[in-house]
């Protein structure tokens, strides 16, 4: 049987963003897959750059409410959806006061990386993955696009593993050239423990963490790795390699959709 449920975790997605890479992935991708037959759920940050009168986001609140908790900080996640009504999808935003309201993606208005940028990807990562138990809704891949998604994978192999909607999961991580530049605070590892992840489960980064080492730990828990950008290190793609899981090399655009869409079924099947 095929993977049937694809939930893709996006950094970026256009036109609520401006075109880049990264964002015309996280627009094209997800309506491929659904043109093929596939049911999907796709996410994003709330970026403070998201108009969202224009494209006509409301607040979904009986999937708001909920406060995560990040360094003995309560921090409120707010749900927003906008619909693609000719494509018949809707796009899911993690929204927050602290991390995303009034604020860019990776760097501010004058280019300066956000210190807390690890904080708002634990933050992401958490946030998703309540939103989605709250929907009820039983992926059968995850599919996991830009550093801000790097988390998910280890919180589904090491926190939700149990829980009806990943029981089943697998993750696919797609790597990129485009990251972040600085390293991350110096106790970001620890700001990461929830429930039964413990230090050990870190062992494979080094510190201080940056982009690669980030890229490392979400290699580590996936079950299939893409490298989607032509230009990447080439130590993290020989690093996937090394853990005999499969993994796609770079392809053209268009390549790109089935190229994905085969790896589905094939981490899947692989499973089964």
């Amino acid at each position: 049987m095929s993977a049937k449920k694809v939930l893709f975790i996006t950094q970026e997605i256009t036109p609520y963003v401006p075109e880049s890479e990264l964002s015309l992935i996280g627009q094209n991708l997800p309506q491929a897959i659904q043109d093929k037959g596939r049911e999907i759920r796709t996410f994003m940050p709330k970026w403070g750059n998201v108009n969202e009168r224009r494209n006509q986001l409301h607040e979904v609140i009986r999937l708001s409410g909920m406060n995560i908790i990040i360094d003995d900080t309560d921090h409120p996640l707010i749900i927003k959806v906008a619909s693609i009504q000719a494509a018949r999808r809707q796009v899911y935003f993690i929204d927050n006061d602290d991390y995303f309201q009034h604020r860019l993606m990776t760097t501010d208005e004058e280019g300066k990386e956000y210190e807390d940028n690890g904080e708002r990807a634990i933050f992401y990562a958490r946030g998703v993955l309540e939103t989605v138990k709250k929907l009820r809704w039983c992926p059968d891949i995850i599919h996991c696009h830009g550093w801000m998604s790097a988390i998910v994978p280890l919180f589904i192999k090491k926190t939700y593993y149990d829980e009806p909607s990943f029981r089943d999961s697998k993750v696919i991580f797609s790597v990129y050239g485009n990251g972040f530049q600085s390293n991350l605070v110096p106790n970001f590892k620890d700001q990461i423990l929830f429930r039964d992840i413990t230090s050990d489960d870190l062992n494979m980064i080094a510190d201080p963490v940056n982009h690669d080492e980030l890229c490392k730990l979400a290699i580590t828990y996936s079950d299939g790795v893409i490298q989607n950008s032509e230009n990447v290190n080439p130590a993290i793609m020989d690093y996937a390699r090394s853990l005999n899981i499969p993994v796609v090399d770079y392809q053209p655009e268009d390549t790109y959709a089935d190229a994905c869409n085969a790896l589905y079924d094939k981490v899947w099947e692989e499973a089964e």
